[in-house]
């Protein structure tokens, strides 16, 4: 009898051993999944003596663990499997996005994530060691997952049966279902993917554009406008290597400006749009603009948009109704003389008859830079800022020459600008950071225009200039009336900006808040406190 007491003693505590660990698994695997989740909700809330938030969101982090938990070991093998799939997705997006950025994965990030999609594997040779961590740490978490049903279910201490298989999958949906309604948070790096996603998708249809109000007056106006939006090229740079090459070609050169946004999609949104600087806040939408596409269109313009960065789907949140609004999309993606290519197409474009308004998003020098410029043209380990100059002046190689050649400059007014600045120093992720710096603002813009046109400009400062400036200088030179666009704007470039306005991933409101991230303010961006 002793014997078999001893025995049975053992085996509880094997089955004790076998229960703790299973749980000690558990909450491994659920915290590496959810460290950015962890560190943003709970330590920094802890850190600035916010106990009550930081309870909360760890007592919504622990019911979401525990539906997550009995869905584990309830549910059958297949279907755990299948969780433990989709969770390590969610969990990698979570931890690839968060260990570059540093900020919790958001509605409107998510759709900033689907509109850089094109440069994915850029950004994975550029960032190969961070992913390649968030990919380590998502194998462990899943992997601490995996074992702790495992151990849980050999433990013999939790119960089966059919009737529990729904419990735990109800356990598991309930808290995605009361998260949204009732405004808890932070939801868990294993499920927000699929939450976020069913946001966006179930979120009202984008507004119509707004109708022009204005009427132009198109008697003298250039025939052929051009947008030319150069793709990571920062200011510095660019006026050590390209400008000196335009030295005899007469142009309007505004300086250094600031972009409207350190990523490229928030950037393009809002140079297509229009942005009125003094009323800019949490409530614009950019949505309802009448868009530059509309404008072009009143004053008789055909449009057009060129893209040398891809051949799907038009990218940078160009929504339905404002695609409506352009004639004809032309997509250009190609090899490294992309942009070359895109130079003589404008030519011939600009030589023939009609009006046209183009906006032209060129291939430029997106990281990682190596991939702009010919193989064996510096050697291979040289230091970022000389890969970049090499990619800058591989790119724009001619380019203008090829632009211009036999050209009626005073038929056509062509910007040239880019849509961010780079940050080169090195190991800092070169744009679109969580604390931007200036230097991913910073971006030229220039001007070849026709002479009557120029001279409005000739006593034009070279600083103090903001992207958002271009908008209304092209709708003057369409026709419009200069003051009363200006009034709804911007200051022409004749002058510096009225304020400095810039946005972010969130570029277009999303939730039911409906706030866009946008700062303004009186300083250049990543310089001060707006």
């Amino acid at each position: 009898m002793g014997v078999e007491a001893d025995r049975n003693a053992r085996h509880a505590g094997r089955r004790g051993w076998l229960a703790a660990a299973g749980l000690l698994a558990f909450a491994l695997g659920y915290a590496l999944a959810n460290q950015y989740q962890l560190i943003h909700d709970i330590a920094y809330r802890l850190a600035a003596r916010d106990p009550a938030s930081a309870a909360s969101a760890l007592a919504v982090l622990a019911a979401q663990a525990a539906g997550l938990l009995a869905a584990l070991v309830w549910l059958p093998r297949r279907w755990a499997t299948l969780l433990l799939g989709l969770a390590g997705v969610s969990i990698l997006v979570n931890l690839g996005y968060s260990g570059l950025v540093r900020e919790l994965l958001t509605a409107g990030t998510l759709a900033w994530i689907a509109a850089e999609a094109r440069q994915a594997g850029n950004a994975a040779g550029e960032f190969g060691g961070p992913l390649l961590l968030a990919g380590a740490q998502t194998l462990a978490a899943v992997a601490c997952l995996a074992a702790a049903r495992t151990l849980l279910l050999r433990s013999g201490l939790v119960p089966a049966g059919r009737r529990l298989a729904w419990v735990g999958a109800a356990l598991l949906v309930l808290p995605g279902l009361l998260i949204r309604p009732i405004e808890r948070w932070p939801e868990g790096a294993e499920r927000n993917l699929y939450g976020l996603a069913w946001e966006r998708a179930t979120a009202a249809p984008p507004p119509p554009r707004g109708a022009v109000a204005l009427v132009p007056d198109s008697a003298g106006a250039p025939r052929h406008i051009v947008w030319l939006i150069d793709e990571s090229v920062a200011a510095a740079p660019f006026g050590r290597l390209v400008v000196p090459t335009l030295a005899k070609v007469p142009h309007s050169d505004f300086g250094t400006a600031a972009a409207l946004g350190h990523c490229s999609a928030p950037a393009q949104v809002a140079l297509r749009s229009g942005v009125d600087v003094r009323k800019a806040g949490k409530d614009t939408d950019l949505r309802r603009t009448p868009s530059i596409w509309g404008y072009a269109r009143r004053a008789g313009y055909r449009t057009m948009l060129i893209d040398g960065q891809t051949a799907g789907a038009p990218q940078n949140l160009l929504l339905a109704p404002e695609r409506a609004l352009i004639d004809e999309l032309r997509p250009m993606a190609g090899s490294i003389d992309t942009d070359l290519r895109i130079a003589s197409a404008l030519n011939a474009q600009m030589k023939s008859p009609g009006k046209s308004f183009t906006m032209v998003v060129l291939r430029g020098v997106h990281f990682q830079y190596r991939d702009h410029y010919p193989a064996g043209a510096i050697p291979a380990d040289s230091p970022v800022a000389l890969q970049y100059d090499t990619a800058l002046t591989w790119s724009k190689r001619g380019f203008f020459e090829a632009l211009l050649a036999g050209v009626d400059r005073q038929q056509v007014a062509i910007v040239y600008t880019s849509d961010h600045g780079q940050n080169l120093t090195p190991g800092a992720l070169p744009h679109c950071s969580q604390a931007p710096v200036a230097e991913e603002f910073r971006v030229p813009l220039l001007a070849f225009l026709p002479d009557a046109v120029a001279g409005r400009y000739a006593d034009a400062p070279r600083t103090g200039h903001s992207t958002s400036q271009i908008f209304p200088a092209t709708l003057g030179w369409m026709g419009y009336d200069r003051a009363a666009v200006q009034a709804q704007y911007d200051r022409d470039l004749d002058g510096p900006t009225l304020r400095y306005v810039w946005f972010g991933r969130g570029v277009i409101p999303t939730g039911d808040e409906g706030e866009a991230s946008v700062t303004a303010g009186p300083h250049f961006p990543g310089t001060a406190r707006n």
